[in-house]
């Protein structure tokens, strides 16, 4: 029989996986709303597809369901306070929002105005799965930007890595 993996276990494990720190938006009928995630990746480029991950306690959980539509917003170094704000250091929704600068995209999503890129997604599946539900979003628009140092999350701590972290084979 085996033996299952304990919760902790299984956190300090995942927090020793590098990953970038992205706010993730939505807006729309049932309003505006966000939080912070690392939980993201690519799924597919036909369609281009990604995902997000999204506590299923989140009381802004309905608000994603409703609007059909998330903002992935990958941040750069200078964004520390504002990945605080949307990971529940400010509880009203305006604060968060208040604290930097937002462009609208054609669908109405809210875009992050100096995020390293911004992806404009349509809900096209969510599955619940343990604690979390899981959005698979297809891409109908990109803004981006070439300068910027990702925000990363290692070890848990915000980390600097050098975009140019050098070259392999001279």
């Amino acid at each position: 029989m085996e033996e299952q993996l304990s919760k902790t276990e299984f956190r300090n494990a995942m927090a020793r996986v590098c990953a970038p720190v992205n706010v993730i938006t939505t807006n729309g009928p049932a309003g505006r709303g966000g939080f912070t995630a690392t939980a993201m990746c690519s799924v597919t480029d036909e369609p281009p597809t990604l995902l997000v991950c999204m506590n299923s306690r989140s009381t802004q959980t309905a608000l994603f369901f409703e609007n059909r539509r998330f903002c992935v917003n990958v941040l750069t170094q200078e964004h520390k306070e504002l990945a605080g704000y949307f990971a529940g250091q400010r509880a009203e929704m305006e604060e968060r929002y208040a604290a930097a600068e937002w462009v609208d995209f054609r669908s109405g999503s809210q875009a992050l105005s100096d995020a390293i890129v911004s992806f404009d997604c349509r809900l096209t599946e969510a599955r619940l799965v343990g604690t979390h539900h899981i959005f698979i979003g297809e891409v109908m628009d990109i803004r981006s930007r070439r300068d910027g140092h990702a925000l990363l999350y290692f070890d848990r701590n915000y980390v600097h890595v050098p975009t140019q972290a050098g070259s392999f084979g001279g």
